[in-house]
């Protein structure tokens, strides 16, 4: 047991903090560097080059193999195609239509960043920095140069509700035309609705992309606050007994139980990627132009 690690705060371990050492580095009184600013590039880069190395791994192979150039080489590969195909051909497509090819790029981009996010804030590296500071240097200062859930920075999900109402809008413009633009936003209502429709509907044009936002922050706060939570009952339980055999019994109850709601967030972690990304592409479809014709050909079928 490390008592440097204990804290009073539950959500101790989710704060945003500066890269150590640039403390003093600040821009509009904000500090400049951060380790979720850290943990971002860092996810994005592991994100590009696992996506990368599948994709080649997906790609046909040389004819040389045989049948095996047409088979997905690697086990991650292989998920990930999987995980892909299934995006494509099962969520976006039906929402999309003949828009998918144009957004699917965007979209699982979305969702693979999202979810190395999630992933990599299930690991304690920031907390593992910490012990390694006190142990080798026996600071009192918590160094820590990345780690953290970034997703669960409202600043960080804001960010990404709002390159998604820019995407949302612009295809709005190239679709609708700004007629059928602003036609959308009476809600086809008629006309002595409108003074109604309209800032109801012009709202929930930024509405939707803030939902976006503050589920996401809140599911990734939430999770890790009930691990924090879980893992600091054998700190009160010492605090107020001081008996190592009760702290031992109680701590070894919530660690079970930490273990347990690890394995939830981890669904969670998937599962709030999909939600961002589906209803990024619920909301692109919904300003999307749709024939008549289109519409009826798939009522037949």
């Amino acid at each position: 047991m490390f008592p440097f690690l204990a804290s009073n705060n539950p959500i101790h371990h989710i704060l945003d903090k500066p890269i150590s050492g640039t403390e003093h580095v600040t821009l509009l009184g904000k500090p400049a560097l951060t380790v979720h600013m850290a943990s971002l590039v860092i996810a994005a880069t592991i994100a590009f080059i696992v996506l990368r190395c599948a994709a080649k791994h997906i790609s046909i192979g040389k004819e040389s193999e045989g049948t095996d150039r047409y088979l997905t080489k690697g086990r991650l590969s292989q998920i990930i195609e999987v995980i892909t195909i299934y995006m494509r051909d099962k969520v976006i497509q039906p929402v999309l239509g003949h828009d998918t090819n144009k957004f699917l790029p965007y979209l699982l981009s979305l969702f693979f960043f999202i979810l190395v996010c999630n992933i990599l804030g299930m690991i304690p590296f920031a907390d593992i920095q910490v012990v390694a500071g006190k142990i080798t240097e026996s600071s009192e200062m918590d160094w820590a140069f990345f780690g953290g859930t970034a997703t669960s920075n409202l600043g960080v999900t804001v960010g990404l509700a709002i390159v998604s109402f820019f995407v949302i809008q612009v295809h709005a413009f190239k679709s609708l035309g700004i007629g059928g633009w602003a036609h959308h936003l009476t809600g086809g209502a008629p006309l002595y609705l409108l003074p109604i429709m309209f800032p109801i509907e012009f709202m929930g044009m930024f509405i939707k992309p803030a939902a976006l936002a503050i589920r996401l922050f809140a599911n990734m706060v939430a999770g890790h606050t009930m691990l924090a939570v879980l893992t600091m009952f054998g700190m009160m339980a010492f605090s107020a007994t001081q008996n190592w055999l009760l702290t031992g019994s109680i701590e070894a109850v919530s660690t079970v139980a930490a273990v347990c709601i690890s394995f939830l967030e981890l669904f969670v972690a998937f599962l709030q990627a999909f939600i961002f990304m589906f209803l990024t592409a619920v909301f692109i479809g919904q300003m999307s132009h749709h024939d008549e014709h289109e519409a009826h050909a798939e009522a037949t079928h």
